[in-house]
């Protein structure tokens, strides 16, 4: 199977890994600093309007998104490449866009929310939050039980979710809830746009979580929304958050490599330099064994990425591989990082160094988007399915 890059792709990818150097790695003494002092992590409006900019300048705007929009509309083997250099920065940034809210849109709205919704999402003039989770179905949106009731015209919508990132700035939030409970996840499930300020809506909590990040937890109490905010077919809203959330796991796995391969060259270049007892840590068996398991596995999740995207963009379903993804690259990474930070020493344990950071945030990727453990009960199903 070939995984060349087109040239047009190929330099893109090599434009994209500049950026990440000259642009997002010169920030990272900041956020990180911002960070050990408590202060959250995000770029300030300050620092985000030149890369903004920059971005607008070297055609790294709306990289995935339709060219009817202006986007780039890149296939999803070019995009690997994107976030694998994203992954190699702890700095907090996305290329407008972020991609998976805009492939679910790409696949239910119909024109009047093209014009209102997708298209300036798309342009990156308006952000987009999705509230999924609650407090008793985080792993299994088919036990949600917000509810949405027809009401002559209207939707209403009542019940709480939660891990919401991004609400607070949002313009709009697609929300999931349940039409008709008799069907759950099986023609019961839709998928509503709300509005920022539509009566109803309340932010109720900010989530402290680790690496700096936090979430907010949401209730709906009889919020009202018109029919036309409906966000696809009545009862169809699972297909097309399941194709969000493959999306967003195949970008985790790109930025799982990114860091694994980060990580690694921090370890290698120290291994060389720092000496121990008279010899460098590079020639001591248990660094150079973790160096040779880091190299191996960073290698077999590329062919991963690779061997999905590239199903992906011939429209193939790549539901398991992204389970898979997900699960593997979540746990290469954390396994490469503490290796990493082991051999730092001290000063691995140090919040001066972004392995810490990396660390915590890849903490967090095993959880969300579906927890480890969710995803290899999904892959021995299919495999168990296989040989009934």
């Amino acid at each position: 199977m070939d995984f060349e890059l087109d040239e047009e792709y190929r330099l893109l990818n090599e434009t994209v890994s500049k950026f990440v150097d000259s642009e997002l790695m010169p920030l990272e003494a900041a956020v990180l600093e911002r960070e050990a002092n408590g202060e959250g992590y995000e770029l300030t409006k300050e620092e985000l309007a030149p890369l903004h900019d920059k971005c607008r300048e070297l055609g790294l705007w709306g990289l995935d998104s339709p060219a009817e929009t202006g986007g780039a509309d890149l296939p999803a083997l070019a995009l690997v490449g994107v976030n694998e250099a994203l992954g190699r920065t702890v700095t907090p940034f996305t290329f407008p866009p972020d991609s998976p809210n805009l492939h679910m849109m790409l696949a239910t709205v119909n024109e009047e929310q093209r014009k209102k919704y997708l298209e300036p999402y798309a342009r990156g003039e308006t952000v987009s939050a999705i509230a999924i989770s609650e407090p008793g179905a985080g792993a299994d949106p088919a036990g949600m039980i917000t509810k949405a009731v027809r009401d002559g015209d209207d939707w209403v919508i009542n019940g709480r979710k939660i891990w919401i990132s991004r609400i607070r700035e949002a313009d709009f939030t697609i929300v999931m809830a349940v039409t008709d409970p008799e069907k759950g996840a099986r023609g019961g499930i839709s998928a509503f746009i709300v509005d920022r300020g539509t009566p109803g809506l309340e932010v109720a909590r900010d989530i402290k979580l680790i690496g700096g990040h936090s979430n907010c937890e949401v209730v709906f109490d009889n919020c009202r929304v018109p029919a036309s905010q409906l966000l696809g077919k009545e009862g169809q809203g699972f297909a097309p958050m399941q194709l969000r959330l493959i999306v967003r796991r195949l970008q985790i796995g790109a930025w799982c490599l990114g860091m694994t391969n980060r990580a690694l060259d921090m370890m290698c270049e120290h291994a060389n330099q720092r000496v121990t007892f008279g010899a460098p840590l590079a020639d001591r068996q248990a660094v150079q064994w973790w160096v040779a398991d880091a190299v191996t596995r960073a290698h077999c999740l590329k062919l991963m990425l690779w061997e999905a995207a590239s199903k992906q963009d011939r429209g193939g379903d790549v539901r398991t591989e992204a389970s898979m993804i997900k699960l593997y690259g979540t746990e290469l990474a954390t396994d490469v990082l503490d290796n990493a930070m082991q051999a730092f020493g001290a000063m691995g344990m140090t919040k001066e160094l972004p392995l810490q950071m990396m660390a915590q945030r890849v903490r967090l990727m095993r959880i969300y988007e579906g927890p480890s453990e969710i995803h290899r009960w999904v892959i021995a199903r299919q495999r168990l399915k296989q040989s009934a």
